[in-house]
């Protein structure tokens, strides 16, 4: 990768790779929107996704409704056996948001990382930021094992910092940066790398520069850094192996 790729070029190929996971393709088929601004795809995106989870809108209004009337425990077992974690995401957005929390409860790890794949968060936060720490633990755990990167991406908003932390503490930096390549909100990025430990970010660029599959998303990242956190940086420089270090120097300069 040369020095000169420019900042925006990351933030479409990551759209890219999450407007691909909305519509069940491969990156690659997706190549000719490289130059399409971010912010656009973006946008397209998130209209997609809408037009997703509002097809049949009324056929699942009616089983929200239904579901108040089952128990919670049945409700689960159901959720789990019968509906599947694609109708259970639709779903989520629609019900009682304490109901929805004790149904989580419930739910096996593994399934919830399954509904999580297939959820939009901004139609289930108020579900998410109510699900207690050791499940959120679990599902991520769940997820980083996947590696899917995209669906930790997206949840990230929509946790508090406390539960941010605790995830991001079991998370490898090298999945660290890939998660934050493809964070939904990168304005949030200089705010999340202050939850992690002082030492951690000059971690994070080592770790980048004995892969070159990472140097993308760790340049990315830097991009988003406040000056302060880096300046730094600049100490370890001298010892990036050379292009991921001219690649460095120009970002935190």
């Amino acid at each position: 990768m040369t020095p000169e790729k420019r900042t925006e070029n990351y933030a479409a190929e990551a759209e890219i790779l999450k407007l691909a996971r909305v519509l069940d393709v491969e990156p690659a088929r997706l190549g000719y929107l490289a130059r399409v601004d971010a912010d656009d795809l973006q946008a397209f995106r998130e209209q997609v996704t809408d037009t997703l989870f509002d097809a049949n809108a009324a056929v699942l209004q009616r089983m929200a409704l239904a579901a108040r009337l089952v128990p919670v425990a049945v409700l689960a077992k159901i959720a789990e056996k019968v509906f599947g974690p694609l109708l259970c995401a639709r779903i989520a957005g629609l019900v009682d948001v304490t109901r929805g929390v004790d149904v989580a409860k419930r739910l096996s790890p593994r399934f919830l990382a399954e509904v999580a794949a297939e959820l939009d968060p901004r139609r289930a936060s108020a579900i998410i930021t109510r699900i207690p720490l050791d499940t959120v633990l679990a599902v991520a755990a769940e997820l980083a094992r996947k590696e899917d990167w995209i669906t930790l991406g997206r949840f990230v908003g929509h946790l508090p910092d406390l539960t941010v932390r605790r995830a991001l503490d079991r998370i490898d930096d090298p999945a660290l940066l890939r998660i934050a390549f493809v964070l939904d909100d990168k304005h949030r990025i200089d705010h999340v790398v202050g939850l992690l430990p002082a030492h951690r970010l000059g971690r994070l660029v080592t770790a980048a520069s004995k892969n070159e599959d990472l140097w993308t998303p760790a340049l990315d990242l830097l991009t988003h850094l406040g000056e302060a956190r880096r300046a730094t940086l600049t100490p370890l420089v001298a010892g990036l192996p050379d292009g991921f270090r001219e690649s460095v120097q120009a970002t935190i300069k």
